[in-house]
Protein backbone atom coordinates (compact mmCIF):
# COMPACT_ATOMS: atom_id res chain seq x y z
CA UNK A 1 0.00 0.00 0.00
CA UNK A 2 2.85 2.36 0.76
CA UNK A 3 4.31 1.81 -2.68
CA UNK A 4 1.04 2.59 -4.41
CA UNK A 5 0.58 5.70 -2.29
CA UNK A 6 4.07 6.83 -3.16
CA UNK A 7 3.44 6.38 -6.88
CA UNK A 8 0.16 8.25 -6.79
CA UNK A 9 1.62 11.08 -4.73
CA UNK A 10 4.69 11.56 -6.95
CA UNK A 11 4.83 15.04 -8.55
CA UNK A 12 6.63 16.06 -11.74
CA UNK A 13 8.97 18.92 -10.93
CA UNK A 14 8.98 22.03 -13.09
CA UNK A 15 12.03 23.17 -14.97
CA UNK A 16 12.91 25.73 -12.31
CA UNK A 17 12.15 23.43 -9.33
CA UNK A 18 15.13 22.31 -7.30
CA UNK A 19 16.12 18.67 -7.62
CA UNK A 20 14.71 16.41 -4.88
CA UNK A 21 17.05 14.67 -2.48
CA UNK A 22 18.68 11.49 -3.80
CA UNK A 23 19.28 9.20 -0.84
CA UNK A 24 21.62 6.23 -1.12
CA UNK A 25 20.44 2.61 -1.16
CA UNK A 26 21.85 2.17 2.32
CA UNK A 27 19.79 5.04 3.71
CA UNK A 28 16.61 3.71 2.12
CA UNK A 29 17.36 0.16 3.32
CA UNK A 30 17.93 1.33 6.91
CA UNK A 31 14.69 3.34 6.88
CA UNK A 32 12.77 0.35 5.49
CA UNK A 33 14.22 -1.93 8.18
CA UNK A 34 13.19 0.57 10.85
CA UNK A 35 9.69 0.65 9.39
CA UNK A 36 9.46 -3.17 9.30
CA UNK A 37 10.55 -3.40 12.94
CA UNK A 38 7.94 -0.83 14.00
CA UNK A 39 5.25 -2.60 11.96
CA UNK A 40 6.10 -5.95 13.58
CA UNK A 41 5.87 -4.44 17.04
CA UNK A 42 2.53 -2.82 16.23
CA UNK A 43 1.26 -6.18 14.97
CA UNK A 44 2.38 -7.92 18.16
CA UNK A 45 0.72 -5.31 20.39
CA UNK A 46 -2.41 -5.41 18.22
CA UNK A 47 -2.72 -9.12 19.04
CA UNK A 48 -2.51 -8.35 22.74
CA UNK A 49 -5.12 -5.63 22.34
CA UNK A 50 -7.48 -8.05 20.56
CA UNK A 51 -7.14 -10.57 23.40
CA UNK A 52 -7.66 -7.86 26.04
CA UNK A 53 -10.67 -6.51 24.16
CA UNK A 54 -12.27 -9.98 23.99
CA UNK A 55 -11.67 -10.47 27.71
CA UNK A 56 -13.15 -7.03 28.38
CA UNK A 57 -16.29 -7.90 26.43
CA UNK A 58 -16.59 -11.21 28.33
CA UNK A 59 -16.34 -9.70 31.80
CA UNK A 60 -18.64 -6.87 30.73
CA UNK A 61 -21.34 -9.36 29.75
CA UNK A 62 -20.75 -11.33 32.96
CA UNK A 63 -21.11 -8.11 34.98
CA UNK A 64 -24.39 -7.35 33.21
CA UNK A 65 -25.67 -10.87 33.95
CA UNK A 66 -24.65 -10.57 37.60
CA UNK A 67 -26.42 -7.22 37.84
CA UNK A 68 -29.64 -8.70 36.41
CA UNK A 69 -29.42 -11.68 38.80
CA UNK A 70 -29.02 -9.27 41.73
CA UNK A 71 -32.10 -7.30 40.65
CA UNK A 72 -34.14 -10.54 40.44
CA UNK A 73 -32.97 -11.63 43.92
CA UNK A 74 -33.69 -8.18 45.32
CA UNK A 75 -37.24 -8.23 43.93
CA UNK A 76 -37.85 -11.75 45.31
CA UNK A 77 -36.68 -10.61 48.75
CA UNK A 78 -39.04 -7.63 48.72
CA UNK A 79 -41.96 -9.90 47.79
CA UNK A 80 -41.08 -12.38 50.57
CA UNK A 81 -40.76 -9.55 53.08
CA UNK A 82 -44.18 -8.18 52.09
CA UNK A 83 -45.69 -11.66 52.51
CA UNK A 84 -44.12 -12.00 55.97
CA UNK A 85 -45.58 -8.65 57.01
CA UNK A 86 -49.01 -9.68 55.71
CA UNK A 87 -48.87 -12.95 57.66
CA UNK A 88 -47.89 -11.06 60.81
CA UNK A 89 -50.89 -8.74 60.42
CA UNK A 90 -53.22 -11.70 59.90
CA UNK A 91 -51.79 -13.38 62.98
CA UNK A 92 -52.40 -10.25 65.04
CA UNK A 93 -56.04 -10.08 63.80
CA UNK A 94 -56.58 -13.76 64.72
CA UNK A 95 -55.15 -13.18 68.19
CA UNK A 96 -57.48 -10.20 68.67
CA UNK A 97 -60.50 -12.29 67.70
CA UNK A 98 -59.53 -15.01 70.19
CA UNK A 99 -59.16 -12.37 72.92
CA UNK A 100 -62.68 -11.05 72.24
CA UNK A 101 -64.19 -14.53 72.45
CA UNK A 102 -62.27 -15.28 75.65
CA UNK A 103 -63.51 -12.05 77.20
CA UNK A 104 -67.11 -12.92 76.43
CA UNK A 105 -66.84 -16.37 77.99
CA UNK A 106 -65.02 -14.90 81.02
CA UNK A 107 -67.89 -12.47 81.54
CA UNK A 108 -70.40 -15.28 81.38
CA UNK A 109 -68.35 -17.31 83.88
CA UNK A 110 -68.24 -14.28 86.20
CA UNK A 111 -72.02 -13.86 85.96
CA UNK A 112 -72.45 -17.54 86.72
CA UNK A 113 -70.16 -17.28 89.75
CA UNK A 114 -72.00 -14.22 91.08
CA UNK A 115 -75.24 -16.19 90.91
CA UNK A 116 -73.74 -19.27 92.55
CA UNK A 117 -70.83 -21.47 91.57
CA UNK A 118 -73.05 -24.50 90.92
CA UNK A 119 -75.69 -22.66 88.93
CA UNK A 120 -77.29 -24.80 86.28
CA UNK A 121 -79.10 -23.77 83.16
CA UNK A 122 -82.45 -24.56 84.79
CA UNK A 123 -81.55 -22.67 88.00
CA UNK A 124 -80.36 -19.66 86.03
CA UNK A 125 -83.64 -19.53 84.19
CA UNK A 126 -85.84 -20.15 87.27
CA UNK A 127 -84.06 -17.45 89.24
CA UNK A 128 -85.15 -14.86 86.73
CA UNK A 129 -87.29 -12.13 88.26
CA UNK A 130 -89.48 -11.70 85.23
CA UNK A 131 -90.12 -12.72 81.63
CA UNK A 132 -87.71 -10.13 80.26
CA UNK A 133 -84.78 -11.36 82.35
CA UNK A 134 -85.74 -14.97 81.59
CA UNK A 135 -85.52 -14.34 77.83
CA UNK A 136 -82.24 -12.45 78.24
CA UNK A 137 -80.60 -15.23 80.26
CA UNK A 138 -81.82 -17.93 77.92
CA UNK A 139 -80.44 -16.04 74.97
CA UNK A 140 -77.06 -15.60 76.68
CA UNK A 141 -76.84 -19.30 77.58
CA UNK A 142 -77.79 -20.35 74.06
CA UNK A 143 -75.27 -17.93 72.51
CA UNK A 144 -72.42 -19.20 74.68
CA UNK A 145 -73.30 -22.85 74.23
CA UNK A 146 -73.89 -22.70 70.49
CA UNK A 147 -71.48 -20.00 69.31
CA UNK A 148 -68.81 -18.74 71.65
CA UNK A 149 -67.25 -22.05 72.66
CA UNK A 150 -67.19 -23.32 69.07
CA UNK A 151 -65.95 -19.99 67.77
CA UNK A 152 -63.21 -19.91 70.38
CA UNK A 153 -62.04 -23.36 69.34
CA UNK A 154 -62.07 -22.41 65.67
CA UNK A 155 -60.18 -19.18 66.34
CA UNK A 156 -57.58 -20.96 68.41
CA UNK A 157 -57.10 -23.48 65.59
CA UNK A 158 -56.87 -20.59 63.10
CA UNK A 159 -54.34 -18.89 65.33
CA UNK A 160 -52.12 -22.01 65.35
CA UNK A 161 -52.45 -22.32 61.55
CA UNK A 162 -51.68 -18.64 61.06
CA UNK A 163 -48.67 -18.91 63.37
CA UNK A 164 -47.28 -21.72 61.19
CA UNK A 165 -47.93 -19.65 58.03
CA UNK A 166 -46.21 -16.65 59.61
CA UNK A 167 -43.20 -18.81 60.50
CA UNK A 168 -43.01 -20.15 56.93
CA UNK A 169 -43.26 -16.63 55.49
CA UNK A 170 -40.47 -15.37 57.73
CA UNK A 171 -38.31 -18.36 56.81
CA UNK A 172 -38.89 -17.63 53.12
CA UNK A 173 -37.96 -14.00 53.70
CA UNK A 174 -34.71 -15.03 55.42
CA UNK A 175 -33.94 -17.42 52.56
CA UNK A 176 -34.53 -14.67 49.98
CA UNK A 177 -32.35 -12.29 52.01
CA UNK A 178 -29.51 -14.83 51.88
CA UNK A 179 -30.00 -15.23 48.12
CA UNK A 180 -29.91 -11.45 47.68
CA UNK A 181 -26.68 -11.24 49.67
CA UNK A 182 -25.11 -13.99 47.54
CA UNK A 183 -26.18 -12.25 44.32
CA UNK A 184 -24.81 -8.94 45.56
CA UNK A 185 -21.45 -10.56 46.35
CA UNK A 186 -21.36 -12.11 42.86
CA UNK A 187 -22.12 -8.73 41.33
CA UNK A 188 -19.34 -7.07 43.33
CA UNK A 189 -16.87 -9.73 42.17
CA UNK A 190 -17.95 -9.31 38.52
CA UNK A 191 -17.62 -5.52 38.78
CA UNK A 192 -14.12 -5.91 40.26
CA UNK A 193 -13.09 -8.20 37.39
CA UNK A 194 -14.45 -5.68 34.90
CA UNK A 195 -12.49 -2.85 36.50
CA UNK A 196 -9.28 -4.91 36.47
CA UNK A 197 -9.75 -5.91 32.82
CA UNK A 198 -10.44 -2.31 31.86
CA UNK A 199 -7.05 -1.44 33.35
CA UNK A 200 -5.34 -4.21 31.34
CA UNK A 201 -7.04 -3.07 28.16
CA UNK A 202 -6.09 0.57 28.75
CA UNK A 203 -2.46 -0.41 29.30
CA UNK A 204 -2.04 -2.44 26.11
CA UNK A 205 -4.05 0.12 24.14
CA UNK A 206 -1.62 2.82 25.31
CA UNK A 207 1.31 0.64 24.25
CA UNK A 208 -0.25 0.14 20.83
CA UNK A 209 -0.78 3.88 20.46
CA UNK A 210 2.85 4.56 21.31
CA UNK A 211 4.15 2.00 18.80
CA UNK A 212 1.73 3.26 16.15
CA UNK A 213 3.31 6.68 16.57
CA UNK A 214 6.75 5.11 16.00
CA UNK A 215 5.48 3.22 12.97
CA UNK A 216 3.93 6.31 11.48
CA UNK A 217 7.22 8.18 11.95
CA UNK A 218 9.14 5.38 10.21
CA UNK A 219 6.66 5.31 7.33
CA UNK A 220 6.96 9.04 6.88
CA UNK A 221 10.76 8.73 6.88
CA UNK A 222 10.65 6.08 4.13
CA UNK A 223 8.34 8.21 2.04
CA UNK A 224 10.58 11.23 2.48
CA UNK A 225 13.68 9.28 1.45
CA UNK A 226 11.87 7.94 -1.60
CA UNK A 227 11.12 11.48 -2.68
CA UNK A 228 7.31 11.19 -2.12
CA UNK A 229 7.03 14.41 -0.15
CA UNK A 230 3.32 14.66 -0.82
CA UNK A 231 2.52 10.99 -0.12
CA UNK A 232 1.85 11.46 3.60
CA UNK A 233 -0.42 14.44 2.91
CA UNK A 234 -2.34 12.33 0.40
CA UNK A 235 -2.55 9.50 2.91
CA UNK A 236 -3.89 11.94 5.52
CA UNK A 237 -6.40 13.32 3.02
CA UNK A 238 -7.51 9.78 2.20
CA UNK A 239 -8.00 8.97 5.88
CA UNK A 240 -9.97 12.16 6.36
CA UNK A 241 -12.11 11.30 3.34
CA UNK A 242 -12.76 7.84 4.77
CA UNK A 243 -13.71 9.31 8.13
CA UNK A 244 -15.93 11.88 6.43
CA UNK A 245 -17.59 9.14 4.39
CA UNK A 246 -18.14 7.03 7.50
CA UNK A 247 -19.56 10.05 9.34
CA UNK A 248 -21.82 10.82 6.38
CA UNK A 249 -23.01 7.21 6.30
CA UNK A 250 -23.71 7.29 10.03
CA UNK A 251 -25.54 10.60 9.66
CA UNK A 252 -27.59 9.20 6.78
CA UNK A 253 -28.47 6.11 8.83
CA UNK A 254 -29.55 8.23 11.79
CA UNK A 255 -31.54 10.50 9.47
CA UNK A 256 -33.34 7.52 7.95
CA UNK A 257 -34.22 6.19 11.40
CA UNK A 258 -35.43 9.65 12.48
CA UNK A 259 -37.54 9.97 9.33
CA UNK A 260 -39.04 6.52 9.91
CA UNK A 261 -39.76 7.46 13.52
CA UNK A 262 -41.42 10.71 12.46
CA UNK A 263 -43.50 8.84 9.89
CA UNK A 264 -44.59 6.32 12.53
CA UNK A 265 -45.58 9.13 14.91
CA UNK A 266 -47.75 10.78 12.26
CA UNK A 267 -49.14 7.44 10.98
CA UNK A 268 -47.68 8.09 7.54
CA UNK A 269 -46.00 5.39 5.40
CA UNK A 270 -42.22 5.66 5.74
CA UNK A 271 -40.03 6.15 2.68
CA UNK A 272 -36.84 6.13 4.74
CA UNK A 273 -36.21 2.41 4.37
CA UNK A 274 -35.38 1.77 8.04
CA UNK A 275 -38.90 1.07 9.30
CA UNK A 276 -41.39 -1.71 8.60
CA UNK A 277 -44.95 -1.83 7.30
CA UNK A 278 -46.35 -3.60 10.41
CA UNK A 279 -46.59 -0.63 12.81
CA UNK A 280 -42.99 -0.94 14.00
CA UNK A 281 -40.11 1.52 13.57
CA UNK A 282 -36.35 1.23 14.09
CA UNK A 283 -35.44 1.79 17.78
CA UNK A 284 -31.79 2.71 17.17
CA UNK A 285 -29.12 3.47 14.56
CA UNK A 286 -25.46 2.49 14.52
CA UNK A 287 -23.15 -0.49 14.14
CA UNK A 288 -23.92 -3.84 15.83
CA UNK A 289 -20.83 -4.83 17.84
CA UNK A 290 -22.14 -7.81 19.83
CA UNK A 291 -24.96 -10.23 19.02
CA UNK A 292 -27.45 -12.11 21.19
CA UNK A 293 -26.44 -15.52 22.55
CA UNK A 294 -24.47 -17.59 25.03
CA UNK A 295 -20.74 -17.07 25.54
CA UNK A 296 -18.16 -17.68 28.26
CA UNK A 297 -20.64 -19.67 30.33
CA UNK A 298 -23.34 -16.97 30.49
CA UNK A 299 -25.91 -15.34 28.23
CA UNK A 300 -25.72 -12.02 26.42
CA UNK A 301 -29.42 -11.20 26.39
CA UNK A 302 -29.41 -8.45 23.79
CA UNK A 303 -27.71 -6.55 20.99
CA UNK A 304 -24.90 -4.05 21.55
CA UNK A 305 -25.17 -1.22 19.00
CA UNK A 306 -22.36 1.36 18.90
CA UNK A 307 -23.33 4.99 18.27
CA UNK A 308 -22.07 8.38 19.45
CA UNK A 309 -23.29 9.56 22.83
CA UNK A 310 -26.56 11.44 22.39
CA UNK A 311 -27.79 9.42 19.39
CA UNK A 312 -31.64 9.24 19.69
CA UNK A 313 -33.36 6.01 20.79
CA UNK A 314 -36.98 5.50 19.76
CA UNK A 315 -39.96 3.39 20.84
CA UNK A 316 -40.27 0.55 18.26
CA UNK A 317 -44.02 0.37 18.93
CA UNK A 318 -46.57 2.23 21.01
CA UNK A 319 -46.67 1.18 24.65
CA UNK A 320 -46.30 2.09 28.32
CA UNK A 321 -43.06 2.81 30.19
CA UNK A 322 -42.60 0.23 32.97
CA UNK A 323 -39.40 1.63 34.44
CA UNK A 324 -36.95 4.44 33.70
CA UNK A 325 -33.88 5.38 35.71
CA UNK A 326 -30.92 3.77 37.52
CA UNK A 327 -30.44 0.05 36.85
CA UNK A 328 -27.71 -2.20 38.24
CA UNK A 329 -25.11 -2.99 35.56
CA UNK A 330 -26.76 -0.72 32.97
CA UNK A 331 -26.20 2.57 34.79
CA UNK A 332 -29.43 3.99 33.39
CA UNK A 333 -32.09 2.00 31.56
CA UNK A 334 -35.63 2.25 30.16
CA UNK A 335 -38.08 -0.68 30.15
CA UNK A 336 -41.00 -0.26 27.69
CA UNK A 337 -44.03 -2.60 27.60
CA UNK A 338 -45.22 -2.51 23.99
CA UNK A 339 -48.83 -2.92 22.91
CA UNK A 340 -47.70 -6.20 21.34
CA UNK A 341 -47.06 -7.59 24.87
CA UNK A 342 -43.25 -7.54 24.61
CA UNK A 343 -40.90 -5.64 26.95
CA UNK A 344 -38.11 -3.64 25.25
CA UNK A 345 -35.01 -2.77 27.28
CA UNK A 346 -32.53 0.05 26.56
CA UNK A 347 -29.37 -0.13 28.73
CA UNK A 348 -26.25 2.05 29.24
CA UNK A 349 -28.20 5.13 28.09
CA UNK A 350 -26.92 8.65 28.69
CA UNK A 351 -30.31 10.17 29.47
CA UNK A 352 -34.04 9.34 29.24
CA UNK A 353 -37.08 11.49 28.52
CA UNK A 354 -39.92 9.39 29.95
CA UNK A 355 -41.12 8.21 33.35
CA UNK A 356 -42.74 5.01 34.60
CA UNK A 357 -46.39 5.00 33.57
CA UNK A 358 -45.91 7.31 30.57
CA UNK A 359 -47.72 6.39 27.38
CA UNK A 360 -45.54 6.65 24.23
CA UNK A 361 -46.19 6.15 20.52
CA UNK A 362 -44.11 4.30 17.95
CA UNK A 363 -41.21 6.44 16.80
CA UNK A 364 -41.22 8.71 19.86
CA UNK A 365 -37.74 9.43 21.26
CA UNK A 366 -37.53 7.99 24.77
CA UNK A 367 -33.76 8.08 25.47
CA UNK A 368 -30.30 8.65 23.98
CA UNK A 369 -27.19 6.51 23.59
CA UNK A 370 -24.68 6.69 26.45
CA UNK A 371 -21.73 4.98 28.11
CA UNK A 372 -22.98 4.39 31.65
CA UNK A 373 -22.77 1.34 33.92
CA UNK A 374 -20.68 -1.68 32.94
CA UNK A 375 -19.96 -0.31 29.47
CA UNK A 376 -16.85 -0.60 27.30
CA UNK A 377 -17.72 2.31 24.99
CA UNK A 378 -20.64 4.44 23.76
CA UNK A 379 -23.46 2.07 22.79
CA UNK A 380 -26.97 0.89 23.61
CA UNK A 381 -27.71 -2.58 24.95
CA UNK A 382 -31.12 -3.50 23.45
CA UNK A 383 -33.23 -6.45 24.64
CA UNK A 384 -36.64 -7.92 23.71
CA UNK A 385 -38.73 -9.98 26.18
CA UNK A 386 -41.73 -11.34 24.19
CA UNK A 387 -43.36 -12.85 27.33
CA UNK A 388 -43.78 -9.42 28.92
CA UNK A 389 -41.36 -10.04 31.83
CA UNK A 390 -38.81 -7.29 32.51
CA UNK A 391 -35.95 -9.56 33.62
CA UNK A 392 -36.51 -12.96 32.01
CA UNK A 393 -37.49 -14.61 28.74
CA UNK A 394 -35.16 -12.60 26.50
CA UNK A 395 -35.29 -13.37 22.76
CA UNK A 396 -32.95 -12.50 19.86
CA UNK A 397 -33.71 -8.80 19.18
CA UNK A 398 -32.28 -8.95 15.64
CA UNK A 399 -34.53 -11.84 14.62
CA UNK A 400 -37.48 -10.13 16.32
CA UNK A 401 -36.93 -6.83 14.47
CA UNK A 402 -36.09 -8.49 11.13
CA UNK A 403 -39.38 -10.41 11.29
CA UNK A 404 -41.19 -7.08 11.68
CA UNK A 405 -39.60 -5.38 8.71
CA UNK A 406 -36.73 -3.63 10.53
CA UNK A 407 -33.40 -4.79 9.07
CA UNK A 408 -30.68 -5.24 11.70
CA UNK A 409 -28.18 -7.34 9.78
CA UNK A 410 -25.90 -10.27 10.56
CA UNK A 411 -27.30 -11.10 14.02
CA UNK A 412 -30.72 -12.11 12.75
CA UNK A 413 -30.31 -15.79 13.66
Amino acid sequence: MLASIALVGLATPGLTAPAPPNPTDGQIGAAQAEQATAAAEVGRIAGLVAVAEAQLERVGIEAEAAGTAYMIAEEAFLQAEAMAEQRAAELQAAAAAVSVAEARIAQFSRDSYMNGSTISRTAALLSSEGPGELIQRAALLDYVAVNEVDVLGQLQFAKVTQTNADSSARAARDEMAAAEETAQAAKAQADAQLTAQQGVYAEVAAQRAAHEVDLKAAQIRVLELQGARNAYQQWTAQKQAEEAAAAAAAEASARKVAEAAAAARSNRPSNAGSGGSSGYTAPFSGRVTSCFGARWGTSHNGLDVASPIGTPLYAPISGTVQRAGPATGFGLAVYLLGDDGAVYVYGHINDYFVRAGDRVVAGEQIAEVGNRGNSTGPHVHFEVHPNGAMYSGASNPAAWLNARGISVGACGG
